[in-house]
């Protein structure tokens, strides 16, 4: 898989308006990895987050990924730039960073995913570049990483027209469980002050003209289908984990 074309036609879908679907994962197994690999999402997310899913584990989950022609990103555990390094070098195509709530935050992590000039991360051989093999190409891709910033709490909220302003964010990826959690309503979506949150990330995310999606966790694809209509466009669908429990029930226990 060629991940700086991969990387452009993304970008070039989410530019032109049209919706990009991806996945998660939990389970630190490749073969999971590559039944979700060859499930036609444009990308899924290795959680780094949550789960069990270590950092060593990263080439195998990425190389299942991309036997399927699907993008692997990596949803960071904290956005240190020791954090955005690891995950690049091992070949993510981009990061997907939690609890951004500023700016400043955001450029630093930015800055820590980048080749020199553009950032500052550290130049080497490494997984992505083959050990040095496409090293001359690879230092294009380093230049400018897909980079997803989730917006799971209030204050980013609040501060969300700075985060959107900041140059290289591709797109938002609003994080509904924690940001609900962060405004003491923990999971209760029709409260109204949830409504009005989201409703404010949708305008000013139109507004400044970032892409904006949400993780829906239920595997359920008319939920998909009703986000892509309310203008959702970097939508997660579902996690591993979830995929294979909602299916795995004994027939006769019901």
């Amino acid at each position: 898989m060629n991940r700086r074309e991969k990387i452009s036609l993304i970008r070039e879908n989410l530019k032109s308006g049209k919706p990009s679907i991806g996945s998660w994962i939990q389970i630190p197994n490749s073969s999971s990895a590559e039944i979700m690999g060859q499930s036609g999402f444009d990308w899924v997310a290795v959680d780094l987050e949550h789960g069990t899913i270590d950092v060593s584990q990263l080439p195998d989950l990425f190389r299942a990924l991309e036997l399927g022609n699907t993008l692997p990103l990596v949803r960071l555990a904290h956005g240190l730039p020791k954090d955005c390094k690891r995950a690049l070098d091992a070949g993510a195509g981009g990061v997907i960073v939690p609890m951004v709530e500023s700016a400043e935050q955001l450029i630093l992590i930015r800055d820590a995913c980048r080749w020199p000039p553009a950032g500052t991360r550290g130049v080497g051989f490494s997984r992505a570049n083959l050990f040095g093999k496409h090293f001359e190409d690879y230092s294009l891709e380093a230049q400018k990483p897909l980079l997803v910033a989730m917006i799971e709490h209030i204050d980013a909220v609040e501060s969300l027209e700075s985060i959107l302003k900041v140059e290289g964010l591709d797109a938002i990826l609003v994080g509904p469980y924690d940001l609900s959690a962060s405004m003491g309503i923990t999971a209760k979506f029709e409260e109204q002050k949830f409504s009005e949150a989201m409703t404010k990330i949708r305008f000013l995310s139109n507004k400044f003209g970032i892409p904006f999606g949400m993780h829906v966790v239920a595997p359920q694809p008319e939920l998909v289908k009703e986000k892509i209509k309310e203008g959702y466009q970097f939508i997660a669908y579902s996690i591993d984990a979830v995929f294979m429990s909602s299916v795995s029930k004994n027939p006769i226990n019901d």
